[in-house]
């Protein structure tokens, strides 16, 4: 059966059928019920998944094919070329400057045939030497200085009659003629002791080296040198640059954060689809800094970390994300032999199209379930939103801020039964609070002192006012007339005690209890006193100025202030707690302000306030005087008014009392 009822309306609104809360429940289960239904289908996604992963490592593996045939195409033909000048150049059996144009010749073509070769070389025993540079790389060109038209640079270093070894470089033009050339200063080095020599040197077969930082180009490189046929100890050498194949890596990528590295025997990334990773792995390197337990990136570690065991897959979980690794060992190429190829691609990202097609295959299925949470979205926000109002004005009487909130309609029953019972309980609150320092309430809430029945000992400021003859002048009034001037009275009181960060504990009658420091802490609280005091004064000459004007008497007060040790705290009965300050303080601030009949003064303070104040508030000695109820003398001081400046002499003043 319905339990649906009409709620009662604020007056100018229309009523609202509301519902019980357990009705929207079910309606909210169903409709995850009708979710819980996607799970049927959920059994093509996890095919479809499963096909995804299939195709990857097909793909991945495709990869590491064509990376390997690229890099035995590479070895391949540099080695062939090395190979054949080793074999039949006998123009490189005599080192230069025999045969020289013969030896540029040869060094030219084979520089012509591959745009792979950064330079080709020979080194002979006697320390001869012979190099040929394509210098279309930029950084070749800016490190010979070569002149404009130069295509090729050939350095050669031969040993002179005199003993000395002369050190020659010939820039040619693209068809072989000789632009220029230059006499360069000995740097040293001796072909002999290079890595590629002699790994080669009465070797039979061709050696490979690297991969390295070339120092000229910064590029990634290897060399490959065989020794010449005809004379072992002649090593004819080229170097490789790699750039084409972190190209390759870097582009040929499966994904958008694939990464491919090839790594040596030993664990260590020499190439990197990463150009600039492999920059900063380099530099480090040369600096010494290159720590291999640590790589330079977290990902490469926790590809590492999970890498398979020989050649095969497996998955790793870095960074948050799951990852296939593949690994494969390049056994068949010269260049990079026992080295092993890596390819790393995010799961996400390899099952993003399988995703995409399940979405378009569970189309009319998602239309469904999406309606159904429609459904629940548009019953939740029936709730939320009238919860959120409730929450609002539950709030704001947390802060007894009692602005009228808008009346929260909901088609709730609950939900608007509480609605109208939090307004009856701001209205109750809202009345209560007139009769309770409002501001006094709050911050002792937030101070944590209105926790029940308590008190502690503290240093505060008492500050006491009373209204001179006000018992004459009451039986010269009517009861109305009284009460009215003394609302307008106690308005100037709580908007300027609060305004200089006091808090008025108590309205004894025409009296006014105030108090600094507590509640809330307040670091100038006796400075603070002061100059309320003698703002409230100069208020209250306005004030008197509209009174005389309306026939009525001026209100002369008196004021009585006073720093020390007091015990704050609320006390009373269980059910009627009242947080006030007692003690001697308390006491000493109010006698001052008696005491102000005797010396004719309106503002009275002690010792203890002029010993925390006197840099900033002007005060006049009036000397010692006994004080009611305490053993010991007290020194009184008339408060002036505010001092110009913290140092300026006792006295002087910036705003006198009006």
């Amino acid at each position: 059966m319905s339990e649906t009822t009409v709620a009662p309306a604020a007056k100018g609104q229309p009523a609202v059928w509301t519902r019980p809360l357990r009705s929207l429940l079910g309606l909210a289960m169903a409709a995850l019920l009708i979710v819980v239904s996607g799970t049927l289908v959920g059994f093509g996604y996890v095919r479809a998944r499963d096909a995804a992963l299939v195709n990857a490592e097909a793909d991945m593996r495709a990869f590491s094919d064509r990376l390997i045939d690229r890099l035995g195409i590479l070895s391949g033909r540099t080695t062939a070329l090395v190979g054949f000048t080793a074999s039949i150049a006998n123009s490189f059996l005599v080192p230069p400057p025999e045969r020289m144009s013969d030896k540029i010749k040869l060094l030219r073509e084979i520089i012509a045939q591959s745009s792979n070769l950064d330079g080709i070389y020979a080194g002979y025993p006697d320390g001869a030497f012979i190099q040929a540079v394509d210098l279309r790389a930029q950084a070749w060109r800016t490190a010979l200085d070569a002149p404009e038209g130069a295509t090729i640079a050939v350095r050669s270093m031969q040993g002179e009659q005199s003993g000395e070894r002369s050190n020659r470089l010939i820039f040619l033009d693209k068809d072989g003629n000789q632009l220029l050339e230059r006499r360069l200063l000995s740097t040293g080095f001796d072909p002999r002791k290079r890595p590629w020599y002699q790994a080669a040197v009465n070797g039979s077969m061709p050696a490979a080296i690297g991969p390295y930082t070339m120092v000229t180009t910064g590029a990634l490189g290897m060399s490959i040198s065989q020794a010449h046929r005809g004379n072992g100890s002649i090593v004819i050498g080229a170097d490789i640059d790699l750039g084409t194949i972190t190209d390759f890596m870097a582009r040929e990528r499966l994904t958008a954060e694939t990464v491919a590295f090839v790594m040596d025997a030993a664990g260590k990334p020499i190439m990197h689809s990463d150009r600039g990773l492999m920059a900063r792995m380099s530099a480090l390197k040369e600096k010494g800094e290159l720590d291999v337990s640590r790589p330079v990136d977290p990902l490469l570690s926790g590809i590492k970390a999970n890498l398979p065991t020989g050649n095969g897959v497996s998955f790793a979980d870095i960074n948050g994300r799951t990852y296939i690794v593949m690994a494969t060992s390049v056994t068949s190429v010269l260049l990079l032999s026992g080295h092993r190829t890596v390819v790393a691609a995010p799961l996400d990202e390899l099952t993003a199209a399988a995703n995409r097609n399940l979405y378009q295959g569970l189309a009319i299925a998602g239309a469904i379930v999406l309606l159904g949470l429609l459904a629940a979205l548009f019953m939740a926000r029936l709730i939320t939103q009238s919860l959120g109002q409730l929450t609002a004005s539950a709030n704001r009487l947390q802060d007894l801020d009692f602005t009228a909130p808008r009346e929260v309609a909901s088609h709730v029953t609950e939900i608007s039964t509480l609605g109208r019972a939090m307004s009856r309980a701001r209205d109750a609150i809202f009345t209560f609070a007139l009769y309770v320092p409002k501001e006094l309430v709050r911050k002792g809430i937030e101070s944590g002192q209105f926790a029940g029945r308590g008190a502690r000992r503290q240093e505060v400021t008492a500050w006491f006012t009373d209204i001179y003859d006000f018992t004459t002048l009451s039986e010269q009034r009517t009861p109305e007339e009284v009460v009215a001037l003394l609302s307008d009275y106690f308005d100037i009181f709580n908007e300027t005690v609060s305004a200089h960060g006091g808090e008025i504990i108590q309205f004894l009658g025409d009296s006014v209890f105030a108090m600094w420091n507590a509640p809330v802490a307040n670091e100038r609280h006796a400075e603070n006193a002061c100059r309320c005091a003698l703002a409230v004064e100069r208020k209250l000459a306005v004030f008197n100025a509209n009174l005389k004007a309306r026939g009525l008497p001026e209100l002369r007060t008196r004021f009585g202030i006073h720093t020390g040790t007091a015990v704050v705290g609320s006390v009373g009965a269980k059910e009627r707690l009242q947080y006030t300050a007692m003690g001697d303080t308390v006491n000493v601030a109010s006698r001052l302000e008696g005491m102000n009949k005797v010396y004719g003064t309106a503002i009275l303070a002690s010792s203890a306030v002029v010993e925390q104040c006197g840099d900033t508030i002007a005060f006049r000695p009036l000397g010692e005087a006994q004080v009611k109820g305490r053993a010991t003398a007290l020194e009184l001081y008339e408060v002036l008014g505010e001092k110009t400046q913290p140092d300026c002499p006792e006295g002087q003043v910036a705003v006198e009392r009006g």
